[in-house]
This record gives structure tokens, C-alpha cells and sequence, in this order.
């Protein structure tokens, strides 16, 4: 497919006329089919490390001879979705005021795949995710699902909270202490408005993963309730979801594809 996109990149008009040199510049470093223009209105931080990110992910090879409109979406999706601070390490965690909490700001439709593309499959009759190789014609197997985004009120560092429901029907996935051990569990929630706000020391936090980019394309999570744990799958093929430590050998990183 052969198209060509054109990158914007706004500057205030008390800037050097020198950008139109560095536009030049940069135009002939940009991929094929890719253009770059300067223009002259004010911009924000945010919307220039959007489109640095972007342009970045381009010329890591996303631009393949099999790139499509799907790839595209995904591309500007990721680079766009707002992350919002959160505290990370346990101690951070568990200090935080208790007139603090997570509120909803969005839901995104998605799906996800671990570094050996092997997608999430729900087990009806264990009530389990695994992780498997999908064969030619059996893409329609992989679970979907409902990514909902939230705003935490005392921010620190970098990373996304998210809930992972599964679209259809009223399952999320939650982290919670089992035999002594952080496990994966799916947990019907009746009402979703039931997730739409709660404080930070709520049991709700049991369905809150923090989203965080781990390399191109990727992301891990790890469980708010239980900070240190991640989502992971095991290293042999159409074995359960689960929790796990950073230092293991499962897989703990994944590619999110989002849908229109």
C-alpha cells in the first residue's frame, strides 16, 4: 500500500527563522512516503512529545513493506493515549493519603499479544485466560477487551492505571492474594459503574493495573493492589495468564493492538 503522511510540526512565531532550515533537515532524515512541515501556530509540550514518539516509532520500522492502516492507528493510538503519573514502589504506594483515588477517563477496545504472538483465550469452563498460538482462521478465538483508563490523584511516576474487562461480558481480570501469592483471577462485576471512581485504599484497586511502555510497541502491568507483580504468560504454549515477579522467566511484556 503506497500513501504519504504529512507530520506537523507548530512553532510560536517568536521563534528563529532558522526553523525553516532545520524543517529541510529533518524532512530528508524522515522515512519514505513521510513529510514534515513547520507551521506557525503555538503548541504544547504534550503534542510535541506525542509526535516526537510517533515519528520515533516510524523510524524504528514500523514503516514495513507490509505496514497498514491498522498499524498506522495503532502508531498514533499509542503515541496519543495520555499517561498519567502513579507511584510504583510498594512504600510510595501504601503512603499515599487516604483522600486520594482513581477516577475513570476512558475506555479504549483492544487486544493483546506477548512477545511470542500469542494472544489471551478464555477458558468458559476453569474461568481462566491462556496464552496461545492462534493458527490461521482461528484469530476469532483471542480475547477482546475493553481497556478502561483512569486518573490517579497523587501522581509521581510515569505509567497508566488501566482495567481489563472483557468485552461481552461482565469479567475483569483482578489481582488478588491467594495461598500467600499475588494471582490472576477473572471476577464478574455486575454493575461497571461500580469501577467508574474509588479511593486508593478501596478493595477495587484489586482491578487496576499499571499500564507502563517497556519498549517499542510494548507494555507490561503490573498489579496496583499488589506493586512488584506482572501479568504475565508462562514460556510453554496454551498455559494460563498469570502473576508474576520481575525477575522470572516468564513473559511479561506485550503488544497492544487497539481497534477503531
Amino acid at each position: 500500500m503506497e500513501f504519504q503522511t504529512k507530520c506537523s510540526l507548530i512553532r510560536s512565531p517568536s521563534m528563529s527563522e532558522d526553523w525553516s532550515i532545520r524543517s529541510q533537515a529533518w524532512s530528508s532524515r524522515m522515512p519514505q512516503g513521510l513529510d514534515l512541515e513547520i507551521s506557525h501556530h503555538p503548541l504544547t509540550m504534550k503534542r510535541v512529545v506525542n509526535l516526537v514518539i510517533a515519528i520515533d516509532r516510524l523510524k524504528a520500522g514500523a514503516m514495513g513493506s507490509t505496514f497498514r492502516d491498522e498499524d498506522l492507528l495503532e502508531v498514533m493510538l499509542e503515541s496519543a493515549m495520555e499517561e498519567h503519573p502513579v507511584r510504583e514502589a510498594a512504600s510510595l504506594l501504601m503512603a499515599t493519603p487516604g483522600g486520594s483515588g482513581f477516577s475513570r477517563t476512558g475506555e479504549v477496545q483492544c487486544s493483546v499479544a506477548d512477545t511470542l504472538k500469542r494472544n489471551w483465550v478464555f477458558l468458559e469452563e476453569t474461568m481462566e485466560l491462556h496464552g496461545v498460538m492462534l493458527q490461521g482462521g482461528s484469530s476469532d478465538r483471542r480475547v477482546k477487551l475493553n481497556m478502561s483508563t483512569y486518573k490517579f490523584s497523587a501522581p509521581t511516576t510515569q505509567a497508566q492505571p488501566v482495567a481489563l474487562g472483557i468485552r461481552g461480558t461482565k469479567l475483569y481480570l483482578s489481582c488478588s492474594m491467594e495461598d500467600g501469592r499475588p494471582t490472576l483471577h477473572l471476577e464478574e462485576v455486575e454493575n461497571k459503574e461500580d469501577l467508574q471512581g474509588f479511593s486508593h485504599d478501596s478493595d477495587l484497586r484489586r482491578f487496576l493495573f499499571h499500564k507502563r511502555a517497556s519498549g517499542f510497541g510494548t507494555s507490561s502491568f503490573m498489579s496496583a493492589s499488589n506493586p512488584g507483580w506482572y501479568i504475565s504468560t508462562a514460556p510453554d504454549d496454551n498455559l494460563p495468564v498469570d502473576m508474576c515477579q520481575q525477575a522470572s522467566s516468564r513473559y511479561q511484556t506485550f503488544s497492544i493492538r487497539y481497534e477503531k
